[in-house]
């Protein structure tokens, strides 16, 4: 996982041991030693996780902070503090300026780099959602954003342990609106509901791994994208970098203090909300501007206008980028004997197939006809490549339905394969090399992958 680091901190010897533990794990590291350096660099919009440190003259690491999550532009990009600081009143201050964890001094290696990677998905599921955001108003759209105006926070707390549970609940009374559950499994399913902005976990159960829950509240659809909290004891840290791992969002020592927790939780309602309110933009507004009605996937239009953001990214942060052109083999043939009905069946089911042989971060469009784009960022050519052999595989491997279930068509793909070529190339001219490569497969025989890559 590659990303740009600021660390700031008015002490050199500090910035070079965090930048040299960040390099090791092959993070691009920008250095800032005041705090006006820091917001200056952070409004260039390059920056995926800032590292601050609290203590610094002139201006201190909770303004740097304040500022920070006080400006639209800024205020999606994660802060950790790193501080000498030891009171519970400091974390508590540092989460209400904004920030998103905190890291002591001298900083342990693996708490860093969980922490730091744990910050990075994040962050890039928030820059896709704001460039599709922003691709909105570039179409000539006015966003809808969700009204923004709740009532008292539901928060889901599964714990086994009664006095721990009520514990919590008289911390939260007033402020959340509290449900508490004691078995994992129909904890998992009350969560999968939905209605809950929050779960907390905690790590004391005793014939279950609280671990295994985090990760299946990950992978479930309902809730993958909803906030996770782990209580934890002080020497589980073992446990607390392997939650990050499975992207539980945040964690909470024992014993327990209110206010950090209300302040814990508060941070996490904000970024959800945030990214809820970005979700919510996307989706009013492109459904019938910029979406394929047939197959729900976004059209030509759209992509003209969000690759380009895609592309300057990649070459801004000198981060790889994949273009993949896929078409149906001789779909004429198939309207004409089935007819255009069928047609469209096949093409929804290619446009589903498609969906589940990519990941969410990659931008998948109808180009028109028969014909579809895949954008995969931060996606090396070979690994392209095997992904487009994979959505070969899975498009010929069964055949597709047709007059509801009446029928089944043997369909097959080709497919082209390009990468971004050292940031040399504009939109057009990687769309441009991908339909060559995908007219290269046409020419070989079809049901084939080529990949080219200048």
């Amino acid at each position: 996982m590659t990303a740009r680091i600021l660390v700031v901190d008015d002490v050199p010897s500090n910035v070079k041991l965090l930048e040299s533990r960040l390099l090791a794990e092959y993070f691009e590291v920008v250095c800032a030693h005041s705090g006006a350096e820091a917001l200056k660099i952070c409004s260039g919009g390059t920056v995926d996780v800032v590292l601050l440190d609290v203590m610094m003259p002139e201006m201190d690491g909770f303004e740097v902070c304040r500022r920070l999550k006080s400006d639209d532009a800024t205020q999606h990009i994660p802060v950790v503090m790193v501080t000498t600081l030891g009171e519970t009143s400091d974390r508590v201050r540092g989460l209400e300026a904004g920030a998103d964890d905190f890291l002591s001094k001298p900083v342990d290696d693996l708490q860093l780099v969980t922490r730091v990677k744990s910050l990075v998905r994040l962050k890039m599921l928030t820059d896709e959602l704001r460039l599709r955001t922003e691709t909105i108003d570039n179409v000539g759209f006015e966003p809808g954003m969700e009204d923004d105006r709740r009532g008292v926070p539901p928060i889901l707390l599964i714990d086994e342990d009664i006095r721990s549970s009520s514990a919590v609940s008289a911390m939260l009374q007033g402020r959340f609106s509290l449900d508490v559950e004691d078995d994992p499994q129909a904890g998992l399913f009350r969560a999968a509901e939905g209605g809950y902005e929050c779960v907390l976990v905690t790590s004391n159960y005793t014939t279950y791994d609280p671990l295994r829950l985090c990760a299946q509240l990950r992978a479930l659809d309902r809730t993958r994208l909803l906030p996770v909290m782990l209580v934890v004891e002080r020497e589980e840290e073992a446990m607390i970098a392997r939650a990050l791992e499975l992207g539980v969002n945040d964690y909470i020592v024992r014993p327990v203090d209110e206010q950090e927790l209300q302040a814990r939780l508060r941070t996490q309602l904000r970024r959800k909300r945030y990214n809820d309110r970005l979700r919510s933009s996307v989706s009013q507004s492109f459904r019938m501007a910029v979406t394929d009605p047939l197959t729900g996937l976004h059209n030509r239009r759209y992509l003209e206008t969000h690759l380009p953001k895609l592309l300057a990214r990649a070459v801004a942060r000198r981060r790889p980028l994949s273009v993949m052109m896929a078409d149906i083999d001789r779909f004429k043939a198939i309207n004409d004997r089935w007819g255009h009905p069928s047609g469209d069946d096949v093409l929804r089911e290619f446009a589903d197939r498609l969906r589940q042989n990519i990941r969410g971060i990659d931008l998948i469009c109808r180009f028109g006809g028969e014909e579809f784009v895949v954008v995969m960022p931060d996606t090396e050519h070979d690994v392209a490549e095997m992904v487009a052999e994979r959505l070969r595989v899975a498009i010929a491997s069964e055949p597709f339905t047709v007059d509801g279930g009446k029928n089944a068509i043997a369909v097959t793909t080709s497919v082209g394969v390009v990468g971004c070529a050292d940031g040399n190339d504009d939109p057009a001219d990687l769309i441009k090399r991908a339909d060559i490569a995908l007219y290269d497969a046409k020419s070989k025989g079809r049901n084939r992958v080529v990949a080219s890559a200048a």
